[in-house]
């Protein structure tokens, strides 16, 4: 059917194209004239459809095109867009080629304008590569010269009623030992790093852990992207932000977690440590906020150290390693992995504790739950 609906779009698209040379713009009035000779062009083209491609071809035009269904299909967590034929989603963590494309690249084209102007991402030739939120999905999208051939979108969906700790061990995520473990261990006030690879639910167990905290605590929460429930009570939310073409500066994780500890906050939470923040952080855990979260990219807790170590020189190069890592010693209690299983299901893989550091580096323990 794509094959066939490609071609009655073309010629449609070729035709409304000789109505105006402003084809690409985006905001009109309804009484239009160019909008009307559209909508008679699309009724005219329509007819010798089945009323299931009709719908599709109107969904082209007027809607999201092959991301129509996709949007509103709760079971698909990722969408992949490698350009105007070349569609994925993710479902129970594994990814499956969609059948659907759009049905021209200037359609695609337009796709890519409206969404960054619902979602107001700043994709251009200055800035090519933008993350971003839109609907209930977090948003990046690449264009070239980052990437080869087409602008590449990535949407990853964020749940309407954040994870929390019951629906992850009732989804099998963990046991109930696992589960009454992770509550004394916010009850005690650890601080916790989540680590695991891309898309093994680090930010769902931020989520779920810190919805534990009693309402009377603040949490500051500090983000490149909003992703994280704020729970209920008096915490708040810190987004970093992008140098801006005309002379507004960039904000990073650093500067906000300095803002962060102005404002009276019980708890720290960053929602990923992948720069010099990571020296911050852990200046401010060292030095009293018991409690805080943070997630890290890592495979497992050795990597994630030596990992931590590398972020935090990369914020203080005139620092030892020897006084890098008492650092570490002094500010993290416990370590979180969590993963997939063959069959793509996240679980919990297990916490391991920092138990001391020797001269040979830190010793860990993985708690027997």
């Amino acid at each position: 059917m794509t094959d066939s609906l490609a071609r009655v779009y073309c010629d449609l698209e070729s035709k409304i194209a000789s109505l105006t040379p402003d084809l690409m713009e985006l905001r009109r009035t309804q009484d239009d004239p160019f909008l009307r000779d559209r909508s008679r062009l699309l009724e005219g083209a329509c007819r010798g459809l089945s009323p299931e491609q009709a719908t599709r071809l109107q969904a082209e035009f007027d809607q999201w095109g092959p991301l129509n269904e996709l949007l509103h299909r709760k079971e698909f967590t990722e969408i992949i867009i490698n350009g105007a034929k070349n569609i994925w989603v993710e479902e129970k963590g594994r990814l499956h080629h969609w059948p659907d494309q759009f049905l021209s690249q200037g359609s695609y084209q337009r796709f890519l304008d409206r969404l960054c102007q619902e979602a107001s991402l700043p994709l251009s030739l200055e800035n090519p590569a933008v993350n971003g939120k839109w609907l209930d999905f977090r948003v990046h999208a690449v264009r070239n010269p980052l990437s080869k051939e087409s602008t590449l979108v990535t949407l990853r969906r964020h749940p309407e009623n954040p994870w929390t700790l019951n629906s992850l061990e009732e989804n099998g995520w963990c046991t109930s030992r696992d589960s009454d473990f992770l509550r004394r261990l916010i009850r005690e006030r650890k601080n916790i790093l989540v680590i695991g690879p891309t898309g093994s639910g680090k930010t769902s167990v931020i989520n779920s852990l810190l919805g534990l905290q009693s309402r009377q605590e603040r949490a500051a929460v500090i983000e490149d992207t909003d992703e994280i429930a704020l729970p209920p009570g008096p915490s708040v939310k810190l987004l970093t932000r992008a140098q801006i073409s005309g002379g507004l500066r960039a904000v990073d994780q650093s500067e906000l977690i300095r803002e962060s500890l102005r404002m009276r906050p019980d708890r720290l939470v960053l929602g990923e440590i992948r720069g010099n923040e990571a020296k911050d952080f852990l200046m401010a855990l060292s030095t009293g906020h018991a409690g805080s979260l943070g997630t890290l990219h890592a495979e497992n807790p050795a990597q994630a150290l030596i990992r931590l170590e590398m972020l935090i020189q990369m914020g203080a190069p005139q620092w030892s390693l020897s006084a890098i890592r008492q650092l570490i010693r002094l500010s993290l209690h416990f370590i979180l992995v969590t993963g997939k299983n063959e069959n793509g299901e996240r679980l919990f893989q297990g916490a391991h504790r920092l138990v001391s550091l020797e001269e040979t580096g830190f010793l860990l323990e993985k708690e027997e739950l």
